[in-house]
């Protein structure tokens, strides 16, 4: 009798334990994604009267990680799976340069800022920026008192900000090029600010790169006895999608964070 009665408070307490539906915030940096350096390179000659009297050229440095969070959804209602949604945004600064050169003169280099409305200290150094939004099905291998382990798997939707190298520059500068040209048509490299505002709105407008892949995940979640809120842990191995070929990108991402059990 003793042991009946201790088996039905431990499941009660099993069951007690796990809400059926939760929301959370997350850290989630790319710790593994990496931007390469480019080598400069002439973007574009600038030509009055089949006469070359200047030209633009443009380089990237890198950078080696990624800071990021996300948010993620879970529903435990089915009988053996559970269903996870996640949306993660990561992030990655570098530093870019337009060098203009007029004739024999030494280039002026000229750092791009892209300006973000809305945004606090209003301009800043250009920006790789990778979302994905995560729908995992997970598979409770053990069903424990509080602690909740989990593997599965899913697909993911891939989105990507343009990457400034220098084909798309190029693209930019065969329209924008003439910026440089004085009313007389002659080269004035001082409008080097100018070209470089026209190209920050540029990179604003572009639309986002996307793709669909998929990825693996591991975790852990956490959930305490009649407190509605639980901790989690996630490890993910993502696969697929269409990255920049200057972009390494990172197939591991661990996700830490907590939210509400309901």
């Amino acid at each position: 009798m003793r042991i009946q009665t201790m088996l039905a408070a431990f499941a009660l307490c099993a069951t007690q334990s796990f809400a059926i539906f939760g929301i959370g915030g997350h850290y989630s940096p790319s710790v593994t994604t990496k931007l390469n350096a480019s080598e400069q390179q002439t973007v574009r000659t600038i030509e009055v009267e089949d006469q070359t009297v200047g030209q633009v050229l443009y380089s990237h440095k890198s950078f080696t990680s990624m800071q990021g969070f996300g948010f993620k959804v879970w529903v435990d209602i089915l009988p053996f799976i559970d269903i996870e949604a996640t949306y993660n945004i990561q992030w990655g600064s570098y530093d870019a340069s337009l060098f203009i050169q007029a004739g024999n003169e030494d280039p002026i280099e000229q750092p791009l800022e892209i300006e973000f409305g809305g945004v606090p200290f209003g301009k800043a150094t250009p920006k790789y920026v990778g979302m994905n939004g995560d729908l995992s099905v997970t598979y409770p291998f053990t069903f424990l008192p509080i602690i909740r382990p989990y593997i599965g798997g899913g697909i993911t939707y891939y989105m990507n900000t343009p990457l400034l190298d220098s084909a798309f520059i190029s693209k930019f500068m065969t329209s924008a090029g003439d910026i440089l040209l004085d009313e007389n048509s002659q080269m004035d490299a001082s409008q080097n600010v100018e070209l470089a505002k026209a190209l920050a709105k540029e990179v604003s407008e572009e639309g986002l790169q996307k793709s669909i892949g998929g990825h693996i995940i591991a975790g852990v979640r956490i959930e305490p006895p009649i407190i509605p809120a639980a901790v989690y842990l996630n490890a993910k191995y993502y696969f697929g999608g269409d990255f920049h070929k200057d972009i390494e990108n990172g197939k591991f991402v661990f996700e830490v964070g907590a939210g509400f059990a309901l």
